[in-house]
C-alpha cells in the first residue's frame, strides 16, 4: 500500500468521523495523516509501511492508532496526551511524543482491528423485541452474531426512552435516540441469551479496549458505554468465539419449544466473510423450515445497504413468513425513523 494511499485512508476516516459527530477524531485522525513520517519512529514506520487495507472497509488502520492513543489517556499513563484530549486539541509534538514514548503499546494495539459494542444500537433492538412481543408474547431465545462483548444481549435491562428526563437509577443505561414514529411498548420477557463473535471481549475484565475505541469527544456515547459495562458485571453475556455461520447452525439446531427464537446482528454482517454469510443464510432457512407456532423463528438486521443510515428488516417465521422494513437508523443509533411496513 502506497504513503498517499494510507493518508488517505486517515483523511477519509476524519470525514466518516466527523459525520458521526466526533469533530474531535476527525482533527485527529487529519493531524496524524500530515505528521506521521518515514524515519519517524517505529510507530510510523510501521503505520505508513502497512501491507493491508489501510481503510475502514478493511484493516481499520486510523480507528486502531486512534484507539491506541486513547487508551493510553484512560490509563492515565501520559499525562501530556491526557492534557490534549482533554482540551480536544490533538496537538501534533504532543502525539508524536506520545509515539515515541509508548512505542511497544502502540505497535501491540496495532496488532488487531477494532473492537466496539455500539450500545445505542440496542435501542433497534428493543424496537424489533417489542413489536414482535406484541405478535407472539412467548419468552425470547436470543441468539447475536458479532456480539463483540455482548453488551447489546442486555438490552432488555436498558431503558428505552424518548427522553433524558426521566427518574432512573444513576447508573441506568439510557437510550434516547431521536426516535420517528410509534415506539413500541409490549413488554418483554427474555429467557435466555448467547451470543457469538471471532475475538469475543470478556465485558468483565477488557472494559477497557471498547472505551478506547468510543470516540474521546462523544461524552453521552462513552457514559452509556460506561453504564453497560457496569451491567454486564452484575449480569456477564454468555459470548462464545467462533464463525457465525456455523455457530448459528448449531444454536438452531437445538430446540426451544415455548420460546420465539430472535436471531439479531447490527452493523456485523458486513465484517462477516462471504462463506459466513451463506452459512448464516442457510441455518435460518433450515430452521425456518420447521418453525411453528410453538417454537418460532425471528431474525432481525440493523446493516447498511447503502441508503442513508441502516436498513431495520425483521422476519418472523411461525408456521407462515412474515416480513417487514421496519425503517432505518443511525449506525450509531443517534436517531431512529421507525415506519413498519410489510414486505
Amino acid at each position: 500500500m502506497t504513503q498517499a494511499a494510507i493518508r488517505a485512508a486517515f483523511r477519509g476516516q476524519a470525514e466518516a468521523c466527523r459525520s458521526l459527530g466526533s469533530p474531535f477524531t476527525a482533527a485527529l485522525c487529519e493531524m496524524l495523516a500530515d505528521a506521521l513520517w518515514p524515519g519517524g519512529g517505529a510507530v510510523a514506520d510501521r503505520v505508513l509501511g502497512w501491507q493491508g487495507d489501510p481503510t475502514g472497509r478493511g484493516d481499520s488502520l486510523p480507528l486502531r492508532l486512534c484507539g491506541a492513543l486513547h487508551a493510553l489517556v484512560l490509563r492515565e499513563t501520559d499525562p501530556a496526551l491526557a492534557a490534549a484530549w482533554q482540551a480536544r486539541q490533538p496537538d501534533p509534538a504532543v502525539v508524536l511524543a506520545a509515539l515515541s514514548r509508548h512505542e511497544a503499546e502502540i505497535l501491540a494495539w496495532l496488532d488487531s482491528p477494532p473492537q466496539t459494542n455500539e450500545v445505542a444500537r440496542a435501542a433497534a433492538v428493543i424496537g424489533a423485541a417489542r413489536f414482535l412481543a406484541a405478535r407472539l408474547p412467548l419468552p425470547l431465545r436470543v441468539l447475536e452474531l458479532g456480539a463483540s462483548a455482548g453488551l447489546n444481549l442486555n438490552f432488555a435491562r436498558y431503558y428505552l426512552l424518548p427522553g433524558p428526563d426521566a427518574p432512573l437509577p444513576a447508573d441506568a443505561v439510557r437510550l434516547t435516540p431521536d426516535w420517528s414514529g410509534t415506539l413500541p411498548d409490549a413488554p418483554l420477557r427474555v429467557a435466555e441469551t448467547r451470543g457469538v463473535d471471532l475475538r469475543p471481549v470478556d465485558a468483565r475484565r477488557d472494559g477497557l479496549r471498547l472505551m478506547a475505541y468510543c470516540w474521546a469527544d462523544q461524552t453521552e456515547r462513552m457514559q452509556r458505554l460506561r453504564a453497560a459495562l457496569a451491567v454486564a458485571r452484575a449480569h456477564p453475556p454468555q459470548v462464545d468465539a467462533g464463525d457465525a455461520g456455523v455457530w448459528l447452525a448449531h444454536r438452531l439446531a437445538i430446540a426451544a419449544p415455548g420460546r420465539l427464537t430472535l436471531v439479531f446482528h447490527t452493523i456485523a454482517a458486513q465484517y462477516f466473510p462471504p462463506a459466513t454469510r451463506q452459512q448464516v443464510a442457510a441455518a435460518l432457512t433450515r430452521a425456518a423450515a420447521v418453525a411453528g407456532p410453538r417454537a418460532p423463528l425471528a431474525h432481525f438486521a440493523m446493516e447498511a445497504d447503502g441508503g442513508t443510515g441502516a436498513a431495520l428488516r425483521l422476519s418472523l417465521w411461525d408456521g407462515s413468513c412474515e416480513a417487514w422494513d421496519l425503517g432505518r437508523a443511525d449506525f450509531h443509533g443517534r436517531w431512529i425513523d421507525w415506519r413498519p411496513r410489510r414486505v
